[in-house]
């Protein structure tokens, strides 16, 4: 299965920047994507960077909504699976949020960034309601398709319940700048997830320059092994197309030995009442 990562910039004209992410989308399906995903609001410019105001919270969009009408049409036509990533309303709250496309068209769900961060350049507490519908699994025409949004890829939690929820491959929409990552530790970060679970890891980050932030790209894919597939340049704007056979997710250590011979019964009175 061939799978496609957008890495583009994104300016203040939410409809030039799905029209060019939509154009790239079209590409990667004609170069034989079953699956295209987005980075974190990536047809947007990155509203946290400055804290929120009433006029940046209006810009939340419905979802189902434009975008996601917009990619059902594309999905439908092409036949491809697809994960967004949009700042989404619903009623009086706002969300970090991914909805998945199947290639029929439908609407599969939408996952919510669940752990909101704040600190400079990233006031995302003032704009994201925590997420609420958990870490779901998406069983798309492709495979078992899970989501972790940005900063939730740092939680162990989420990403081992993906696992534990039977994720093929695990997609981390990302708006991650220019040094953020030093010595590659983000990446290293994913190929340990990846072989620790059992699923393919595929990270898609923005790029461009913002007036806070300059987005740093290096989108990359691994293997349920831990070795890295694929990987975008930095400050390119380009799809990064990568072949992945999910029938590795079932011969791996994880899946074959980790996952097997967990003791889950254990691990509530290790770590306390706040293990949830």
């Amino acid at each position: 299965m061939k799978l496609a990562l957008v890495q583009q910039p994104a300016g203040p004209d939410r409809a030039a920047n799905l029209a060019r992410g939509l154009a790239a989308a079209r590409r990667a399906a004609a170069d034989g994507a079953r699956l295209v995903a987005f980075a974190e609001l990536a047809f947007d410019a990155f509203h946290p960077q400055r804290p929120a105001t009433p006029e940046t919270l209006a810009l939340a969009e419905p979802v189902p909504g434009p975008t996601t009408e917009a990619f059902a049409d594309f999905a439908r036509e092409t036949r491809t699976v697809v994960v967004l990533n949009v700042f989404e309303r619903d009623g009086d709250r706002t969300f970090d949020s991914s909805p998945v496309i199947d290639a029929d068209g439908t609407l599969l769900g939408t996952t919510r960034m669940v752990h909101i961060t704040e600190y400079a350049c990233f006031h995302e507490q003032g704009y994201y309601a925590p997420g609420d519908r958990g870490v779901p699994v998406y069983d798309t025409a492709v495979g078992r398709v899970g989501v972790a949004i940005c900063y939730d890829r740092h939680y162990p939690e989420v990403m081992r319940a993906l696992a534990v929820a039977g994720a093929q491959l695990v997609v981390v929409p990302q708006a991650g700048a220019v040094g953020e990552w030093p010595d590659g530790l983000y990446e290293a970060e994913l190929r340990v997830a990846a072989f620790q679970n059992g699923y393919f890891t595929a990270l898609c980050n923005r790029v461009g320059r913002e007036p806070e932030l300059d987005f740093a790209g290096e989108s990359f894919v691994c293997s349920p092994s831990g070795e890295v597939l694929a990987r975008a340049g930095q400050g390119t704007e380009e799809v990064l197309l990568c072949d992945v056979d999910l029938e590795e997710v079932e011969a791996s250590h994880a899946r074959r030995l980790f996952l097997r011979d967990r003791r889950p019964e254990l691990y509530a009175g290790w770590l306390g009442p706040d293990a949830g």
